[in-house]
């Protein structure tokens, strides 16, 4: 929700925040002066509360930004090795073991991504505790209370349910802590399973109406598809998941609006599309209304072509996608990738699509001519190819250190040249902050879920039809990336519909696939391949070709993935902070 909404009770909300937020962490000690919660006691009170509850979706606050960005880009994306860091070595360093799996406690990211997750927590909190004596009072109805509760308590939910993705090892049995209205927090560890208590949190939002009347709310579908994702996650209950999914690909997106898979993949991602059929959430962002950019896409605010002039944002040169995701999109005879689903093998990689890498700008450059997915030019900008309106992507001069980060720049986030001024911010250092708010949940990341349980299942065709479905939707000629002059498609597009699975197996290797291509650099990857425990052999695979890409050693060095890699340690500080009451996971 906008941040910039009911300014005349900002400063009491900003009091009694900081009477139960985790400003540094959640267990420091209460100041000495305190607000009483009765004044809040109101329906608008509880409703502003809630507003800044919600206003943490982004995982952005007043002390937080691109580090715990909710678009995953850092700790999905680049951790997934389906884009790097880009930029240069030395601008924000603390990426860099990120991408090498070697972080230690001590990496600033890890604690600002802990501090953004319970100050979401703590501000759901205090929307319980004051709709309580806003109910007990008088000023709210039942089902007023009930309606800010389940929303809080949705909300809730998804925060510790992020919390538990990053640092939760069933291994160890170190988790991370759960926090309610109740929490006596000098009590708290992280050695408690709370994963029943996160179910029961993402439950108490399936009870809310499909139609919340406010599109950045959280409706019964959005929440039966967030259950969905930590039953399968957290549990691998995918036969829970697969009912709750059943029934969010029927429902509405948060205002009442129709859902499905918009009939052009490039379509997604333009922002006036930010909240058409294909987004089931997207987060918003608001720019040009006086906040001074803070509701605008702060958390990738550096991802964009490095160019002083003549592209998108200006700077800052952050997460260039990697040559493995690229080679990814190379496809067969039948339009299919190349990856053998009866021997669960990969050859992709067998064959680089064409870079610009080291060939300078006056040199005549060949584009890759074999036949690719059409998804890799909406997720992707490489030389020769339109980017946007923006005209042709012209290569390393869009990139702020070619051997250090490779050939390519992100997309999907990217506005258009016709749209700077209107959905980006003005008079800012970039025009990078925009209101092109982060698809946090995508219809085609509902299907592909679905296609997950029916596989993981064994039931009916083990998800073909809805991986079909998608890949459909891309092979749409309408929605190809066409030369600047739209006389014939930019590359050599052909893809195909798989005619059959197999096997479970067979089906799943397909899916993880499909999520891939889809999905990519939209923040999911490393979280996926957390769910399916294939971290250490998938990301090994992977990082032993990058290693081989002439930018590979200044990137990831003699970085190696093991078995503690599947997560990540818990910050020092916060265990410094907890006296003992937390332990390292690991």
């Amino acid at each position: 929700m906008k941040k910039t909404k009911y300014l005349s009770v900002i400063a009491v909300i900003t009091g009694l925040v900081l009477l139960n937020s985790c400003n540094e962490s959640f267990l420091e000690i209460t100041p000495n002066g305190s607000l009483d919660q009765s004044v809040l006691a109101t329906y608008e009170g509880v409703d502003a509360l809630l507003i800044g509850a919600y206003s943490m979706i982004d995982g952005i606050s007043a002390n937080f930004g691109w580090e715990s960005a909710s678009s995953g880009w850092v700790f999905g994306s680049i951790r997934g090795l389906e884009a790097n860091k880009g930029t240069d070595s030395g601008d924000q360093p603390d990426i860099n073991p990120i991408q090498t799996y070697s972080e230690n406690p001590s990496n600033p990211y890890l604690n600002v991504k802990w501090r953004s997750c319970y100050e979401g927590i703590s501000r759901c909190n205090s929307t319980v505790q004051t709709a309580a004596l806003a109910l007990n009072a008088g000023t709210i109805t039942q089902e007023e209370h009930d309606m800010f509760v389940n929303q809080a308590r949705g909300l809730r939910g998804v925060y510790h349910f992020w919390a538990w993705k990053m640092w939760a090892d069933r291994g160890t049995n170190t988790f991370v802590p759960y926090v309610d209205e109740n929490t006596d927090q000098a009590t708290l560890t992280n050695t408690e399973d709370i994963r029943a208590r996160i179910i029961e949190d993402l439950m108490a939002g399936t009870s809310l109406p499909e139609d919340m009347k406010h599109i950045g709310r959280f409706n019964k579908t959005v929440c039966q598809v967030f259950a969905a994702k930590a039953q399968m996650q957290m549990f691998g209950d995918y036969s829970a998941a697969k009912g709750l999914l059943a029934s969010a690909l029927n429902g509405t997106n948060p205002a009442g609006g129709e859902i499905g898979l918009m009939p052009k993949y490039g379509d997604i991602f333009d922002i006036e599309n930010r909240n058409e059929m294909e987004a089931v959430y997207t987060v918003q962002y608001s720019v040009n209304d006086n906040s001074g950019a803070y509701n605008g896409g702060w958390g990738e605010v550096l991802n964009f072509p490095y160019k002083g002039g003549g592209s998108p944002g200006g700077c800052c040169g952050f997460f260039n996608p990697t040559q493995d995701f690229v080679n990814s999109f190379r496809t067969d005879a039948n339009g299919l990738p190349f990856i053998n689903l009866a021997a669960g093998t990969f050859s992709y990689n067998d064959e680089m699509v064409t870079n610009d890498q080291g060939v300078a700008l006056d040199a005549n450059y060949v584009e890759y001519a074999g036949q690719l997915d059409p998804r890799v030019d909406w997720a992707v900008g490489r030389r020769g190819i339109p980017y946007w309106d923006w005209g042709i992507h012209t290569g390393q001069d869009w990139i702020r250190d070619q051997t250090y980060s490779g050939p390519y720049s992100p997309k999907k986030q990217v506005y258009k040249q016709s749209q700077e001024g209107t959905y980006t911010e003005v008079g800012n250092w970039t025009s990078g902050y925009t209101a092109n708010g982060y698809r946090m949940i995508r219809y085609a990341d509902v299907v592909l879920l679905h296609a997950e349980c029916m596989a993981m299942t064994n039931d009916g065709d083990l998800g073909l039809a809805e991986v079909n479905s998608i890949r459909s939707r891309a092979a749409n000629p309408a929605g190809f990336v066409m030369e600047d002059d739209g006389s014939a498609p930019a590359a050599n597009y052909v893809i195909g519909l798989y005619p059959s699975f197999g096997s479970a197996a067979e089906a799943m290797m397909a899916i993880k696939f499909e999520r891939k291509l889809e999905l990519g650099q939209e923040g999911h990857r490393y979280y996926d391949l957390q769910r399916w425990g294939d971290v250490q052999s998938e990301l090994s695979r992977i990082l032993a070709y990058e290693k081989t890409m002439p930018w590979g050693s200044a990137l990831y060095g003699s970085a190696t993935i093991g078995s503690e890699d599947v997560n990540f340690p818990i910050p020092q500080r916060q265990i410094d902070v907890s006296n003992g009451l937390l332990v390292q996971n690991r």
